[in-house]
């Protein structure tokens, strides 16, 4: 089909030629060579997707395959080729339908009726059912309250934690595909927590119930028997681990015939592999990823991270207290210039957030999004609160002439951190705040990892102690929401609200987001949990971190990475 387009584009040129009689014979050929390539690019343009080929993908050390168990994040990822569950994230990070075919809550959010798809067969060709879900329910419930388990299946299942597991109290399996999960109260992240990995009863089944649990959660030879795109198909231990093309999935074959994990001990030695061609996408670890779009054969997909930067006030601190500590607060808020910051240091890989919500999430309030960088706002804000500056040396003091000075603590070994500690140091300076620099100034040209660690460590100290005023530092955010562990006055004593933060009813709004019965009392239940974050501002947002998905532009489609599953669409 190809040789008869260029033919007949070939005959068109010369043809016009003789019309025209003043085309000469070098430049007929250059005419002819240019459609030549411009058909070519037709052609590959409307090529249909074939099936077939290999994508090398970087896993690094792996201690278990066992997708409840094991602790590697890159695993976690490349475990989504081979196993499924109920309800998965779309990119609003709100829930759709996987496993599960369709599903209603009931009896004010306790229990939610599911009911499964008919046509999904395990990679052994086993009929999928409720026994298995029920199955796999059971095993990790059994396997969170067990010592010998309770940690790797803490650290293993990533987007939620077992005390979201024990609030299930029970299973019933109505029939093949029909099943009732009951929870202990109504729960608004019901559905969030059933994005498990779904594992196949029938491979584990033993002479009692506990034996049969013992074995799903068993980490060692562990063979994984999924219904996702991709089976299992052969380890070679911290060598590879080699997957083939479901044909029997149940949304269809996938394009590429074999995915083969690389095993490499890190992810700096994954992005080398990547470099090298060793491998066919990586993720970037740092913010400079410019350098690869001057490269033919890198696509490059960025998205944001679940990882978000923010600034902590010590509430046991009186300046904090009170009408005039909210006044600080704010003008603090609308003093830092987030965008310089994220352009100078980040290179512009941050989005910039008002909220600890992901920008994605559908649970996102937009208009609780108020503190753009405004320095007369934030001079206004102090002077209404009686912070002036009265002997003109640039901070502001109060009546009594008390200077309004804070400390500033963060980890500075992270040079990003201390980057942009540096920054806010100076935005808030413009703004009549001093800055005491509660961090090191100067940083080793030899970082070592050890170092790094210590640093941090010392850092963690302070915050753990409540010796700090305001505290830079970042938290890696569930996909699962729940705000709880930094806001309630409850979790203080557990030492995540380690900026001693109380407010009854902010207490109240998280409980009101805790146990929303459906989805749209949830949604409108973080509405106003959100708007009142914005207004008391206990922490100051700055942005979440943006990561990037590196690809060999040899392989085709559009590749959607997301921070809870970087293959997303892999099938297309």
């Amino acid at each position: 089909m190809k040789k008869k387009l260029i033919l007949f584009l070939v005959l068109t040129i010369i043809s016009l030629s003789f019309m025209t009689g003043c085309e000469n014979k070098a430049k007929i050929e250059k005419d002819i060579e240019t459609l030549e390539d411009k058909s070519e690019t037709v052609a590959n343009e409307s090529d249909e997707p074939e099936y077939g080929g290999e994508l090398v993908v970087p896993i690094t050390t792996i201690k278990s395959l066992n997708p409840l168990l094991s602790e590697n994040a890159s695993f976690y990822h490349f475990s989504k080729l081979i196993f499924e569950s109920l309800f998965q994230l779309d990119s609003n990070l709100n829930i759709e339908n996987c496993l599960a075919e369709d599903y209603s809550i009931r009896d004010e959010g306790k229990v939610v009726d599911i009911r499964l798809k008919d046509d999904v067969y395990w990679h052994d060709g086993e009929k999928f059912t409720a026994d298995d879900v029920a199955f796999t329910i059971n095993a990790i419930k059994y396997g969170s309250g067990e010592s010998a388990y309770k940690d790797l299946i803490l650290n293993g299942l990533k987007p939620f934690s077992t005390s979201d597991i024990r609030h299930i109290l029970d299973v019933k399996i109505v029939d093949d595909y029909n099943l009732e999960i009951y929870f202990d109260r109504s729960y608004s992240n019901a559905l969030e927590i059933l994005t498990f990995p779904i594992v196949p009863k029938h491979r584990f089944i033993a002479k009692n119930e506990k034996a049969s649990y013992i074995n799903a959660l068993n980490d060692e030879g562990y063979n994984p028997i999924g219904t996702g795109p991709y089976k299992f198909s052969q380890y070679e231990k911290l060598k590879t681990i080699k997957l083939v093309a479901n044909e029997e999935w149940w949304k269809g074959r996938p394009y590429i015939d074999t995915i083969v994990g690389k095993v490499l001990d890190d992810e700096e030695l994954s992005l080398t592999a990547f470099e090298t061609g060793q491998v066919d996408l990586a993720n970037t670890v740092d913010v400079d990823w410019e350098k690869y779009t001057q490269k033919d054969r890198v696509k490059i997909y960025e998205y944001v991270s679940q990882n978000y930067e923010f600034l902590a006030f010590n509430f046991k601190n009186e300046i904090f207290a009170d009408e005039s500590g909210l006044a600080i607060r704010k003008a603090i808020a609308y003093g830092i210039d987030r965008q310089a910051i994220i352009q100078k240091v980040y290179l512009g890989h941050a989005t910039q957030t008002d909220l600890p919500i992901h920008p994605d999430s559908w649970l996102l309030n937009q208009e609780a999004s108020i503190y753009g960088y405004n320095k007369s706002k934030a001079k206004e804000v102090l002077d209404k609160a009686g912070w002036i500056d009265r002997d003109g040396d640039g901070i502001c003091e109060d009546e009594n002439g008390n200077k309004l000075s804070i400390r500033l603590s963060t980890n500075s070994y992270n040079p990003l951190r201390f980057k942009t500690a540096e920054m806010i140091a100076e935005n808030l300076r413009q703004i009549g705040i001093e800055v005491i620099k509660d961090y090191a100034e100067e940083i080793p040209d030899k970082l070592t990892e050890e170092m790094i660690e210590n640093d941090w460590e010392t850092f963690r100290g302070k915050l753990d102690r409540g010796n700090f005023d305001v505290a830079l530092l970042g938290w890696q955010l569930s996909s699962v929401p729940d705000l709880s562990f930094a806001f309630h006055s409850s979790q203080i004593q557990y030492g995540t609200n380690f900026i001693r933060y109380q407010d009854e009813e902010m207490d109240e709004l998280l409980v009101e987001a805790f146990s929303a019965p459906d989805r749209e009392m949830k949604k409108n239940a973080y509405d106003k949990l959100e708007t009142k974050i914005v207004e008391e501002l206990p922490y100051v947002s700055l942005f979440f971190r943006n990561k990037a998905l590196l690809l060999d532009k040899k392989v085709k489609g559009n590749i959607e990475p997301q921070f809870y599953n970087i293959y997303d669409n892999i099938e297309e």
